[in-house]
């Protein structure tokens, strides 16, 4: 069976974007650029990996699912396959299923589309974003990586888009870059 790792930035105090959905607060050093492509290569997008020169097939996942918000940032810089080397699913119940040919838009059950993928043969899929997504998928999440920036946000999209629900997390992994960044990663516990 297929895994379902949720990838994301986040600010120290758990926000994955700004109010307004940008990601400037985040700096990208060398570093973590080097860390990304590196260990998680497939989760660059098309132009990055080309600007990097990555060319080979990624370590962990084939498939990448996120929410309309995050797609969007790709759609307003006129992208419309922003990752052509994956399979691609955006979870909305707003955007016209053509898309683009490469991407496939999940209208309704987020849930039960994602139990779905997990059943197909295949490597990980890849849970890019955006909150209220993740925590509508959070029963169905067994992997939490996140890239902890060293930054307080103070407010924002906040990484998973729930009411009080807590969910007991094993660490599996953790790395600090030279540049403060924090890796964690963690096995969400059954049950």
């Amino acid at each position: 069976m297929r895994t379902l790792t949720y990838y994301v930035g986040s600010s120290l105090d758990g926000f994955i974007a700004d109010p307004e959905g940008g990601l400037g607060m985040f700096a990208i050093s060398p570093d973590l650029v080097d860390f990304i492509a590196t260990e998680y290569p497939e989760t660059l997008p098309g132009q990055a990996r080309d600007q990097l020169g990555l060319t080979t097939a990624g370590k962990r996942f084939d498939t990448i699912v996120q929410g309309r918000y995050s797609y969007a940032l790709a759609l307003d810089a006129g992208v419309g396959s922003p990752y052509p080397h994956l399979k691609q699913y955006v979870v909305s119940s707003t955007l016209p299923a053509d898309v683009d040919p490469d991407v496939t838009v999940i209208p309704a059950d987020p849930v039960g589309a994602i139990r779905a993928l997990k059943q197909e043969d295949g490597d990980g899929i890849y849970l890019a974003g955006g909150g209220n997504l993740a925590g509508q998928l959070l029963p169905e999440i067994d992997e939490l990586v996140v890239k902890v920036y060293p930054v307080v946000a103070g407010g924002g999209i906040p990484m998973f888009g729930t009411g009080f629900a807590p969910t007991g997390l094993r660490p599996s992994e953790h790395r600090l870059l030279a540049d403060g960044t924090a890796i964690l990663r963690y096995e969400l516990q059954p049950g």
